[in-house]
C-alpha cells in the first residue's frame, strides 16, 4: 500500500513512512512547483478526514470520497516502499516521467493528501494494494 516514499523537496532529500504522525508528501502544484501535505491521518490525530493514507481507486469512482472535494493530484516521489505479505520492505524506483497519483481531501480548514490505490494485474503479486503510477 505504499507505506514509504523517497522524494527530493527544498534541495533535501527525504524518505518519510506514513506510521510518523508529521508525513508530508510532495504534490505538484499547476504552477510545476511542489508544495507538502499532511500525508493521511491516523487515529490519534484530529480531525474529519478518512483514517489511513490511502484511497482505493474503485471507492473514488464509487462516489465514497466525494464528500471530501477529492483533486486528483501528481505525487513526484522517487521511489517508494511496500511490505510483502512476510512483512519484508521492497523498494521500488520510479522512472523519469512517472508518479504516483494522489488524491487531495479537504474538510473545513483540513486538506490531506491520501496515495492513489489499486489492485495488482498479476495474479502472483506479493502486494494487496499498489499506488496508482502515472505518466506522460
Amino acid at each position: 500500500m505504499c507505506g514509504g516514499v523517497y522524494y527530493s523537496a527544498q534541495g533535501q532529500d527525504v524518505r518519510v513512512y506514513f506510521p510518523n504522525p508529521k508525513a508530508m508528501l510532495p504534490v505538484r502544484t499547476r504552477n510545476g512547483g511542489t508544495e507538502l501535505l499532511a500525508w493521511g491521518r491516523r487515529h490519534d490525530q484530529a480531525g474529519e478526514l478518512p483514517l489511513g493514507g490511502w484511497a482505493r481507486l474503485d471507492a473514488i469512482y464509487s462516489g465514497r470520497w466525494d464528500r471530501w472535494f477529492p483533486v486528483p493530484v501528481k505525487l513526484p516521489v522517487k521511489s517508494f516502499m511496500e511490505k510483502d505479505f512476510e512483512g519484508h520492505s521492497h523498494w521500488y524506483d520510479l522512472t523519469r516521467g512517472q508518479w504516483i497519483q494522489g488524491l487531495v481531501a479537504r474538510s473545513r480548514h483540513e486538506r490531506r493528501i491520501y496515495v492513489v490505490t489499486v489492485e495488482p494485474e498479476l495474479a502472483d503479486a506479493v502486494h494487496e494494494r499498489w499506488p496508482r503510477i502515472m505518466s506522460g
